[in-house]
């Protein structure tokens, strides 16, 4: 029990980025998916209990991912739409940061050969 505290511990102090805590939350329905059908078999009041409780919080949390994943998609197309409009009202500017970019890249590359 202490090494599990130890390791809620390390991860609640590391910073978890969107795409971490969505692979997280999906290994999370993935579990409790696999749980529900392991305890199909059994059967009584209370596991029953428990089942409708934990189906209804995993339908709550497969909502709740998608929702994010929704507003993580918009502000990718965000992004990209203002990526594209500036690339539209700037396109010298653009084409200046691609060369730069570009001889940068081919720097470091060669650099790494060596």
């Amino acid at each position: 029990m202490s090494a599990m505290k130890a390791r809620k511990k390390s991860t609640m102090a590391d910073p978890v980025d969107a795409e971490q805590l969505y692979e997280h939350l999906q290994a999370v329905i993935r579990d409790s998916e696999a749980l529900l059908k392991a305890s199909a078999s059994y059967a009584g009041d209370k596991i029953d209990v428990a089942k409708a409780q934990a189906a209804e919080t995993l339908a709550s949390a497969k909502e709740r991912l998608a929702d994010v994943q929704e507003g993580i998609l918009d502000q990718g197309r965000e992004y990209v739409q203002k990526g594209d409009q500036y690339v539209r009202d700037n396109p010298w500017q653009s084409v200046g940061f691609a060369a730069l970019a570009g001889f940068v890249l081919g720097a470091l590359l060669l650099r790494s050969r060596d």
